[in-house]
């Protein structure tokens, strides 16, 4: 809170420190595209800000080739934000990019209050929205990831452990500083996430074998944070996910069950938003809940259609779902929010995405059309059989409802007399059951 100790002096717990986001003055570095593109920039990293519980007093951009190395914004304009700290009584400054542990000290050398970056912020952001037990551990590997090269240590805590003469054998010696304490103890809880991380993994993967054993499609629903795509998967499934003005409300993936207009059943799965200039220790953390996304057989590239620039959404997550290894995989861009949106915004996304539709999650429009193309989209069964399968073989035809596509179902007195689309598996089931021509 604003007057209280910025942390500068003493600090022993220094990977469970809490960033203070009370008062802050944001900073930007413009070093490419428009004046436009770092004014877009600087109001995404006040929303990200404000998301976080911040009050947003100021705003600095500067013009560079490329960051300073010392200071990140250069010695006369960080004397300028020092001026600018003081006036507005901010407590915490927000520079909107990843800095060095260099840089981060020597700025903060000269504003005399906490700096943090913009990894930083969406890390604390991500710390607040986790609810399950995967996303909590998720979320505080990534945090490690980001503190083990920046801890610092003041005062006593750059004094070494001593054995002396008193400790016995194998203490003498220089001994370990407590900055090195903190790291050894960082890396031995890393591990240890990484373990329970790779055992939930586990339980994940079992239930997508299972989805792919029973010929289930999936369908993963990507997009720019804020973009709408729990609202969209409440549209489509009644899920009843929360829904919330805000960036990254929800971090934990979601799976529900939804039906084609013609009756096939597939998976939904709504997956983590992204960002621009996502952490990569975040995208580390989160690579196997963005697994589902990998694994799908369509996904769903949800855009914020009211966006001044929704382009740079598209391209911020194209570029993490390169990272994940899932570009084979088949997309159709959903422009949301297309109740709000520019009519001519709407139609050059519509003119340069090929495959692309405008839908309404909040009003409902364009959710039929939609349907209609998932279903068109989504991988068909590649064997048509006709078989007359006897009543006590009832499980046959159930199985031909959830793993296949019937085109008719009749009722004779010998059984149950089936048209329908199946993979080869099942259509080998079904084959001894193919009704004789008649003389």
């Amino acid at each position: 809170m604003a007057g209280l100790s910025t942390e500068l002096e003493d600090v022993t717990e220094v990977e469970y420190r809490q960033l203070r986001l009370e008062r802050v003055v944001l900073v930007g570095v413009w070093t490419t595209g428009t004046a436009q593109d770092a004014d877009n920039s600087l109001a995404e990293l006040a929303a990200l800000a404000e998301t976080a519980g911040a009050i947003v007093l100021d705003g600095v951009i500067q013009r560079r080739d490329k960051p300073d190395p010392a200071t990140y914004i250069g010695s006369g304009k960080a004397a300028e934000l020092r001026d600018v700290v003081i006036e507005t009584g901010a407590d915490t400054v927000i520079c909107d990019g990843e800095l060095s542990p260099g840089q981060l000290i020597q700025l903060e050398d000269v504003v005399k209050v906490k700096v943090i970056d913009r990894t930083a912020l969406i890390l604390d952001i991500f710390a607040q929205h986790a609810k399950s037990r995967e996303g909590k551990a998720q979320v505080a590997l990534a945090q490690m990831q980001y503190m083990l090269p920046r801890l610092r240590g003041w005062g006593q805590s750059l004094s070494r452990q001593m054995g002396g003469g008193r400790g016995g054998l194998a203490t003498r010696g220089p001994g370990e500083t407590k900055i090195e304490t903190d790291r050894r103890r960082i890396r031995e809880k890393m591990a240890k996430m990484r373990r329970e991380i790779a055992d939930m993994k586990t339980g994940r993967e079992i239930k997508r074998q299972e989805r792919r054993r029973n010929k289930v499609p999936s369908v993963a629903i990507a997009g720019y944070t804020n973009a709408g795509k729990s609202s969209l998967l409440n549209r489509l499934t009644g899920a009843g996910v929360l829904v919330e003005n805000a960036l990254f409300a929800t971090l934990d993936p979601t799976v529900r069950r939804a039906e084609t207009p013609s009756g096939r059943l597939y998976t939904l799965a709504d997956t983590v938003g992204f960002v621009r200039h996502l952490p990569h220790h975040l995208v580390e953390a989160f690579r196997s809940t963005m697994e589902e996304v990998g694994d799908s057989d369509l996904i769903l590239h949800v855009v914020d259609g009211s966006h001044p620039v929704p382009e740079e959404q598209l391209a911020a997550v194209r570029e993490v779902i390169r990272d994940v290894g899932a570009t084979d995989v088949p997309e159709i861009v959903v422009i949301n929010k297309a109740d709000a949106a520019d009519p001519l915004v709407l139609q050059r996304l519509l003119r340069v995405e090929k495959r692309s539709i405008a839908v309404s999650a909040r009003t409902g429009q364009g959710i039929e059309e939609l349907l209609a193309l998932i279903d068109d989209q989504l991988p068909r069964p590649s064997v048509e059989v006709e078989a007359l399968v006897p009543y006590t073989q009832g499980k046959l035809v159930a199985r031909a409802h959830t793993e296949g596509e019937v085109i008719s179902e009749e009722h004779t007195a010998e059984g149950t007399l089936l048209k329908a689309r199946v993979h080869e598996e099942l259509a080998a089931d079904l084959a001894p059951y193919t009704p004789t021509p008649a003389a």
